[in-house]
């Protein structure tokens, strides 16, 4: 059975002194009132707590949404799930194959050819070149690149690389899929036809794990959510409990009142001042 479990997982990122104190001094208040961020003595920023004690559990069959504003941590989650960044403390014990889609042209050799890359991509996902080799007519029919796959991938245009690597990407069933906003590629015909093959793709998956800024893709595909602020989780429940309790937040901030201009208001044309 697959599942993948998260234990009080803490990532931190330094910064080795890319900020100066006087940048510091220039920007007080976002610095000072987040306390993500780690101060030296002199008030310089050393690091950022991307991630904070996150715990959770998945099993086979479950499909989870990660929610939050840019900033809150969903994306080095998702980074660290799938083995990308190790957590500075706690752990995260997979048991199943992660397949992640957070950056489809990772690993693409730009000197190497269309079929070159297949190979190399697919044995950098832990697959066997006997796998490979069977999916590979699929994959160059799923493209549409024909020739072009002799070619070097350097001589191709973004889409067509886009094309290749979401073609090979989504050859393989996956058994945990981590998923980065849904993947679409190419022009408009293939958009079709990719967006059906994604369907397809995250319905084979043992369990799915999607962060995603539309709410109604997050309904149709998950029935847990993960509410992450500031690296913390503050919600964890039922997908539309998760989306209520972050809207609700959202909506909260918008309508604080905003602070009075102090420089006074705006000088009125005098000819609307006689109006």
């Amino acid at each position: 059975m697959h599942s993948i479990h998260a234990e009080k997982v803490s990532l931190t990122f330094p910064l080795y002194q890319r900020t100066s104190a006087s940048e510091t001094e220039a920007h007080p208040i976002p610095f000072t009132e987040d306390d993500r961020l780690i101060l030296g003595k002199d008030g310089r920023i050393l690091a950022v707590k991307a991630l904070r004690d996150i715990t959770f559990t998945l099993k086979g069959g479950d499909r989870l949404a990660l929610i939050g504003k840019n900033g809150s941590g969903k994306t080095t989650l998702l980074q660290v799930l799938a083995g990308i960044y190790p957590p500075d403390a706690g752990y995260v014990a997979t048991r199943g194959r992660a397949t992640n889609l957070i950056n489809l042209n990772l690993g693409m050799r730009s000197e190497a050819t269309g079929h070159r890359n297949i190979t190399l991509k697919g044995l950098a996902a832990g697959r066997s070149r006997e796998e490979i080799e069977e999916k590979r007519n699929q994959i160059a029919e799923f493209s549409e690149l024909g020739r072009f796959l002799d070619m070097p991938v350097e001589t191709y245009s973004a889409g067509m690389r886009m094309r290749l690597s979401f073609a090979i990407a989504t050859a393989f069933d996956p058994e945990i899929l981590i998923l980065d906003e849904w993947i679409s590629a190419g022009d408009a015909a293939f958009k079709q036809k990719a967006s059906q093959r994604m369907q397809e793709f995250v319905g084979k998956a043992g369990i799915l794990i999607l962060a995603s800024h539309s709410p109604d893709l997050l309904i149709e595909n998950c029935s847990r959510g993960i509410w992450l602020d500031k690296g913390r989780i503050r919600f964890d429940g039922p997908i539309r409990d998760a989306l209520e309790a972050y809207a609700a937040e959202t909506r909260g901030a918008a309508q604080k009142p905003r602070p009075a201009n102090r420089a006074g208001p705006a000088p009125v044309d005098g000819a609307r001042a006689r109006s």
